[in-house]
């Protein structure tokens, strides 16, 4: 009798889940030291455990992530929105995607203050993501904006007022996303409202009937004749101004005639001086 049966034979008795497992270390550690015993493959073998929980990467939070919000000005449909008239950035392309007003990279030096040695450096705008509250919308706009253009916006009251700007200056500090924010806030009915009351001041027409007046005014009354375009009148003084001749567009009043007729004698008196000769000393 080998020495571990006779060992596992002198010991207590186990109970039966002990004894299957002590006997299947003994026919294990006895196929291994006697080559004419069967081998284990010839006894059925357990299944292996197969985990199916995928493994994840350990965040350093448990909070839940927020999702990325969109900028405002990609919302905005690329199809609708007239033209950049000053085309997008060149330098510092990141003026493209949000509002840096005139703040551009800034170039220099660092002088070292005991030696007096210089390396060159480079200073960045300082830009901020903001939610901006936007009453015509009557939403949030998020861009990506510099500290100089937020004091603009609080000193004006507001980014719709920032947007509207109609200077120059403006429109150049607004850019491609700037120009897009604008179209998307001048379509709203608060902003329209706004137009229509500023030209209802100046003493202009609706917006719906300018069309229809600029049609029917297109030449004034005193050039209107049957069959007349303007493309027709401009074509008659392009050739009154080519033969460098004296013309009147429209009718002539009979006080008008005589101011006309006493300018054109004062105009020959004129060229009668230049041209006489001058006697000679």
């Amino acid at each position: 009798m080998p020495p571990s049966i006779r060992a596992v034979a002198a010991a207590p008795p186990l109970p039966s889940t002990q004894c299957l497992v002590a006997a299947r270390l003994l026919l294990s550690s006895s196929s291994s030291q006697s080559p004419s015993t069967p081998s284990s493959s010839s006894y059925p073998s357990r299944p292996a455990f197969t985990s199916t929980t995928t493994s994840t990467h350990r965040a350093f939070s448990t909070t839940r992530p927020l999702p990325q919000q969109k900028p405002t000005h990609l919302t905005v449909p690329v199809d609708q929105v007239p033209d950049y008239p000053f085309g997008r950035f060149q330098t510092y392309k990141q003026r493209n995607a949000g509002l840096y007003g005139s703040s551009k990279i800034r170039f220099g030096n660092v002088v070292a203050p005991k030696w007096g040695r210089k390396s060159r450096t480079h200073w960045l705008p300082n830009r901020h993501m903001k939610r901006l509250w936007s009453p015509a919308l009557g939403g949030f706009i998020r861009t990506r904006l510099t500290t100089s253009v937020l004091k603009t916006i609080d000193k004006l009251g507001g980014i719709d007022e920032y947007l509207l700007g109609s200077k120059t200056r403006r429109l150049r500090e607004l850019g491609p996303a700037g120009w897009a924010l604008r179209w998307k806030i001048m379509q709203t009915p608060a902003v329209q409202a706004r137009f229509a009351r500023e030209r209802a001041a100046l003493g202009l027409p609706p917006k719906g009937k300018e069309q229809a007046v600029a049609e029917a005014a297109v030449l004034p009354v005193s050039l209107r004749t049957p069959g007349a375009t303007p493309e027709s009148v401009m074509t008659e003084v392009d050739q009154m101004l080519a033969g460098d001749e004296e013309f009147i567009i429209g009718e002539v009043k009979d006080d008008e005639e005589i101011l006309i007729q006493a300018e054109r004698e004062e105009i020959g008196d004129v060229v009668e001086k230049e041209t006489a000769p001058r006697p000679s000393p």
